[in-house]
């Protein structure tokens, strides 16, 4: 395995005009870990990668490999290893070359080369391809060489801005489990940047969710899910309906309905409940005293294939989502558009967040 390096990143901070792409960003990705940048278009999250592989200088802050401070250290100074959306492949260049170009850089002996460039190509699967051109490849296997020119000299971090937005949903799904093996197995610390949720989710020891050049919050794909800091990553990270929430005291109401809901202690100003589609579960028989009872009528049915959605309206006009698995030992098929159904939703999957985008000062609860 490769030999690491922490990353520790404290105010840094970029300014274009009156645009902080950064806006005083603190994160410590720990050695040999996956994490993911993760948030839409424009949320600052290709900056602060660029930052950390020296391309962009920001404004102010520091960065530290391990104990090094290379807040300006130019890119070729830093030894990362990089893998950019576009591949950035050499077309002039056979793969062997491609791959082998950063250990020309560094002066390494011709047999070391070829050596390193022949163990890169059977880490990624594609021994025997070093005599090909760029042109002959597949997509997926253009993804596969800029990661092994990424990763043959032996970098203690690697930085990876949306390698798989050009491939196809299969072979992308595909490719994220072979990343991730990948990573397993040669133990670098790795910079992810996507705005695909599920990539984040599937390959992630922990993702920062960025939006606005700020850290909206940082933990473990579960963390992230089930427990979202703020109304912007409950919506940005999986599907939801938001639902506006009343107090009294430490009471929590929905209309004039009483809420049982896990929620974030202290919050301030608006929150909303936020109900996902996998949790409601349609009631047949009497539920438990920790599930929340809904009166809903079916407003639409669609069939996904491997699920079945259901458009459901509460008494207020209100639409939620219900999704179910769909096999033959259930008995969705007997719903109708039109009928009358309870649904319910579990304390513990009901989660009260605050209804703004501002990262969280506060600790979790349960009510």
């Amino acid at each position: 395995m490769t030999d690491s390096l922490p990353i520790t990143i404290e105010g840094l901070t970029k300014q274009y005009g009156d645009l902080y792409a950064l806006d005083s960003v603190d994160l410590s990705i720990k050695s040999g870990e996956f994490l993911t940048l993760l948030g839409p278009s424009g949320s600052g999250k290709t900056t602060l990668l660029m930052a950390l592989a020296g391309f962009t200088r920001p404004d102010c802050g520091r960065i530290n490999f391990g104990t090094e401070d290379v807040t300006l250290k130019p890119p070729h100074l830093r030894d990362v290893g990089m893998v950019f959306q576009s591949y950035a492949l050499f077309p002039h260049m056979s793969v062997a070359d491609n791959i082998g170009y950063p250990l020309k850089l560094r002066k390494v002996g011709r047999a070391d080369l070829e050596q390193r460039v022949k163990t890169a190509l059977d880490t990624v699967q594609l021994a025997g391809y070093g005599a090909r051109k760029i042109t002959q490849l597949s997509g997926g296997q253009k993804q596969r060489i800029a990661l092994a020119r990424a990763i043959v000299f032996n970098p203690r971090i690697v930085l990876m801005d949306e390698p798989l937005s050009a491939l196809d949903k299969k072979l992308r799904d595909h490719m994220q489990i072979e990343l991730r093996h990948m990573h397993d197995r040669l133990g670098m610390t790795t910079v992810y940047v996507t705005h695909d949720q599920r990539e984040a989710l599937t390959m992630s020891d922990r993702i920062a969710v960025i939006n606005k050049g700020q850290v909206m919050q940082l933990g473990t794909p579960r963390e992230i899910y089930d427990t979202p800091a703020n109304r912007f990553v409950a919506d940005f990270i999986g599907e939801s309906t938001f639902l506006p929430i009343g107090r009294q005291g430490q009471d929590l109401f929905l209309a004039d309905q009483k809420i049982m809901a896990r929620a974030t202690e202290n919050t301030t100003g608006p929150t909303v409940l936020v109900v996902r589609p996998e949790h409601l579960v349609p009631l047949t028989g009497q539920p438990n005293d920790d599930t929340n009872i809904f009166a809903t009528t079916v407003r639409d049915i669609v069939y996904q294939g491997d699920a079945i959605l259901f458009c459901l309206e509460l008494s207020d006009g209100t639409k939620v989502m219900m999704r179910k698995g769909c096999n033959s030992r259930n008995d969705l098929g007997s719903i109708r558009v039109g009928d009358s159904l309870k649904v319910g939703l579990h304390r513990d999957d009901a989660v009260v967040v605050a209804d703004d985008d501002s990262p969280p000062q506060q600790a979790e609860a349960t009510l």
